[in-house]
């Protein structure tokens, strides 16, 4: 047996839940002396350059959170053409919509309906269309902002475990995206529906959004929708959420994209990046 099967394995009986949520009480510490230095052991371990971070001083960070969703300088991240990358991260997947199934891994495929909480209506939308799946690592910057100018019609909280979702994991877990807790975010743009679903991960302490705040960890319950009276406009390029460390975004388009070219699984990206066009 590979180390990376035992790896998702052994993740099957683990209490992901109460590992995560102990993760974000840590990572929610003001206490100085120690918040600053899981930041430097951060910074070190993972290579973090702060030169491109709007407040270079790890110091300046009231806790790990505030620090691991730091804003970056105003120029650092330049907006290319058409489509851009919501993030930085690994283009893991992209692609066609095949009969309503997405790529998760070599062999393995999930349905759009599963990824969007069971939502036949939502996944119709998407038949013919294109995705991308994008992966943060801990290294990367953990905001996540808008690949196309759209207003939010929907927010759907649907519940789920919490496995890693590192390469290892989605080689080997099957469902992974649909089977973890995750945002679902309809948005209305110019060139028709858009759905981004922000997917939790083991040790994610919660996904944020900038209409509504903080969002996850959610009670316990079912799957929860949330429309809004108020619409909520987003530019292209805008900050749309965030992860309170790091985890994965499902991208999905009602149109087919040319996606660019040299790109292939596992590219890395940034977030303003050009992916391709319509």
């Amino acid at each position: 047996m590979s180390l990376a099967k035992l790896f998702a394995l052994i993740q099957y009986p683990l209490p992901h839940h109460l590992l995560s949520r102990l993760v974000g009480r840590l990572a929610e510490c003001r206490t100085p002396w120690l918040k600053n230095a899981l930041i430097r052991r951060f910074i070190r371990q993972f290579r973090v350059d702060m030169n491109e971070a709007a407040n270079p001083d790890p110091t300046a960070y009231a806790t790990f959170n505030d620090f691991f969703t730091r804003e970056l300088k105003a120029d650092a991240r330049p907006l290319g053409e058409g489509i851009l990358s919501p993030a930085d991260g690994r283009l893991s997947q992209f692609g066609p919509l095949e009969a309503g199934q997405l790529v998760q891994a070599k062999g393995h495929r999930f349905s759009a309906m599963d990824l969007l909480g069971g939502d036949g209506d939502a996944a119709r939308r998407y038949l013919g269309g294109s995705f991308a799946t994008i992966y943060l690592s801990p290294s990367d910057y953990h905001r996540v902002h808008m690949p196309l100018a759209g207003t939010l019609t929907e927010m759907v909280y649907v519940p789920g475990r919490l496995f890693s979702v590192n390469a290892a994991t989605t080689e080997h877990v099957p469902n992974l995206f649909a089977r973890n807790e995750r945002l679902v975010c309809h948005f209305d743009t110019e060139q028709g529906p858009m759905v981004m679903v922000l997917v939790g991960a083991m040790i994610v302490a919660a996904i944020e959004t900038v209409w509504a705040g903080q969002i996850t960890p959610l009670p316990r319950g079912g799957v929860q929708r949330i429309r809004f009276d108020t619409p909520v406009h987003l530019e292209r390029g805008a900050e749309m959420g965030r992860f309170k460390l790091g985890s994965t975004v499902v991208m999905a388009f009602a149109e087919p994209v040319a996606f660019a070219d040299g790109l292939e699984p596992g590219a890395k990206v940034q977030m303003g990046q050009s992916l391709g066009a319509f």
